[in-house]
């Protein structure tokens, strides 16, 4: 874990899909569609004036891990997170298979 992690435990409304997610202080994606925010420079630190919404664009597994490499629509940046137990798998499965087969 980064020194500059900072522990932020937020309930939030995903801005894509509309539900309503409870965080953990770890959250940074939405659970159902997999989309986030751009709110962090360092996680947690609320501190990125973007804004924009983030797209899951690709899955990368690695031992026995699912990570979601999420694009911002609005900068371009790219950033990675691991998906967690309560994240909808039929979308990352689904996002996986697009990645794959085009």
């Amino acid at each position: 874990m980064s020194l500059k992690f900072k522990k932020n435990k937020e309930d939030f409304i995903c801005q894509n899909c509309g539900f309503k997610v409870k965080g953990t202080g770890y959250t940074n994606h939405c659970p159902n569609c997999l989309w986030s925010k751009h709110v962090d420079v360092y996680p947690g630190d609320r501190k990125n004036s973007c804004q924009g919404l983030m797209k899951p664009i690709r899955i990368e597994v690695k031992n026995d891990s699912y990570f979601i490499i999420h694009q911002c629509l609005k900068c371009l940046e790219l950033k990675k997170n691991q998906a967690s137990e309560n994240d909808n798998f039929e979308e990352i499965f689904k996002i996986f298979k697009d990645q794959n087969f085009n």
